[in-house]
């Protein structure tokens, strides 16, 4: 073989390597999964929220990154503050509706964040959702109930309560706006430890469904990497250590109230990052980009979900 015979060779071989390698990359790692369909918490809103919050992404723009690596995903908005069974009523409708006008027949997988694992459960177990769901993954939701709840419903003065509750309300409407009927008190009720005790009797997990839970704690309370649930942590540790639920929490919910169906644990994160609480790792407010690798999180909890179909 001559000369110029061994240098096209080489050539021939230099281009198309990277082709090679660009066509293997080209498959987005979600491409090919049900829909997602993204369910917030308490005080949380959705990509349709009409108020003034709706300028801010409550799930730090993790749902366009979930649609980045082929999902479809879908955000909505139920009532900032009512019960689960409210709440599950207003996600069925809105999961129907959705499906209806994309003209979609399949099933879909969930994740519930707070009290949004709560309600998608309800609407499962208890409205008939379950022929429609692959897998519902709850994130940090107190499926057992927050020691905080417990803490507010003990002291506010039952007299009290119905004023704080119209104040609470009459806020949500004028920052949520939207129609949805707000209700503090049922909210509270819902996420109580006897509430949940009631809840999870009548809500059992339906045939069919896989149920995944992921969750994480505070590891020191500093008011530098966590200025809210900082100061929230001690009272949910004195809280979860007197109902025996455990110190360990996110600021909110006891890290063994956030366990349901498989367990398949946390984020991961850098040693100087002190742990992860019940915002970041929905990462509201884009508050979990600092401290951990949050896409990363998030891809693994959607491939877990593509696995699972």
């Amino acid at each position: 073989m001559n000369r110029k015979a061994i240098l096209a060779l080489f050539v021939a071989a230099f281009l198309t390597a990277p082709t090679f390698a660009s066509s293997g990359s080209s498959s987005k790692p979600l491409a090919g999964t049900y829909p997602i369909v993204l369910s917030h918490g308490l005080f949380g809103w959705g990509s349709n929220s009409g108020g003034i919050i709706s300028i801010i992404n409550y799930w730090g723009g993790m749902d366009d990154y979930l649609r980045s690596q082929g999902a479809t995903v879908y955000a909505p908005s139920k009532s900032a503050a009512n019960s689960n069974e409210v709440r599950g009523n207003q996600f069925k409708t809105l999961v129907l509706s959705y499906a209806a006008s994309s003209g979609y027949t399949g099933k879909f997988h969930i994740l519930g964040h707070s009290q949004g694992g709560l309600d998608t459960r309800y609407a499962i177990s208890n409205l008939g959702l379950s022929s429609k769901t692959a897998s519902l993954t709850t994130l940090n939701t107190p499926h057992y109930g927050s020691p905080i709840a417990d803490i507010v419903k003990g002291v506010l003065p039952s007299w009290i309560q119905p004023f704080v509750a119209v104040i609470v309300e009459t806020l949500v409407k004028i920052v949520y706006g939207g129609t949805n009927q707000q209700n503090a008190l049922a909210a509270l009720t819902s996420l109580s430890k006897e509430g949940l005790v009631a809840f999870n009797k009548a809500t059992p997990n339906a045939s069919g469904v896989k149920y995944f839970s992921y969750g994480s704690s505070i590891t020191i309370p500093d008011l530098i990497q966590h200025p809210l649930m900082g100061l929230l942590h001690p009272a949910c540790a004195a809280g979860g250590l007197f109902q025996g639920q455990g110190i360990t929490n996110d600021g909110l919910v006891p890290l063994s109230s956030q366990k349901w169906g498989t367990w398949k644990g946390g984020p991961s994160y850098g040693i100087f990052t002190t742990g992860i609480d019940h915002l970041q790792v929905s990462n509201t407010l884009k508050s979990g980009n600092l401290w951990y690798d949050v896409e990363g999180f998030y891809l693994d909890m959607g491939k877990n979900m593509k696995a699972n179909q």
